[in-house]
């Protein structure tokens, strides 16, 4: 039987700041039963295991960023619509960092299709568009700015900038003045 009070979205959720604070790899059923102050046994009742932890916070985080960003986005187009999605995806790769290293796990195709992962994909065409980018320089230019954004937060997260007194957000700026050049006169 179940535990008052336990269910799998207050699992995810409690998984999801466990991330946060100690990283997503270290997210064990054990952990979060200690969290709870339950057996392990009792929260297979709601997960199946701790992948299956994994995949709902990456879910979670999906959603989050996905409201995050389309919230920024609201109102803007071309290079001010491309600063507020970098700007939201960085912010929340900041505050979040577990979470957001959630997100890179690899979903089965089923699972991707139905994630918030589709609503940042459109989010992001709809920027390139403001570009004037159709098929397929809108999917070069997703994966590019994707790489871009998270080589970006992904060094800056690991001290990889830590080597020069530039400031990342100086560096950061510079980026997404780049990336906007490099969109705005994208090759034909």
């Amino acid at each position: 039987m179940a535990r008052a009070g336990v269910t799998a979205e207050r699992l995810t959720l409690a998984a999801a700041e466990l991330a946060d604070e100690v990283g997503v790899e270290n997210v064990t059923v054990a952990a979060l039963a200690r969290r709870f102050g339950v057996k392990d046994a009792s929260l297979y009742f709601h997960i199946k295991n701790a992948h299956d932890l994994r995949i709902r916070v990456a879910l979670l985080a999906l959603a989050e960023l996905a409201d995050r960003v389309a919230a920024a986005l609201a109102g803007r187009a071309g290079r001010d619509a491309l600063v507020a999605f970098a700007n939201a995806y960085r912010d929340y790769a900041r505050e979040h960092p577990g979470r957001y290293a959630a997100m890179q796990v690899d979903l089965d195709p089923e699972t991707a299709a139905a994630s918030a992962g589709v609503r940042h994909a459109e989010m992001t065409r709809a920027i390139l568009r403001g570009y004037r980018l159709s098929e397929p320089d809108q999917t070069d230019a997703v994966r590019m700015m994707h790489s871009t954004f998270h080589g970006f937060v992904s060094l800056e997260r690991t001290g990889g900038f830590r080597h020069t007194p530039r400031t990342a957000d100086a560096s950061w700026t510079r980026t997404l003045d780049a990336l906007d050049a490099v969109l705005t006169n994208w090759p034909r």
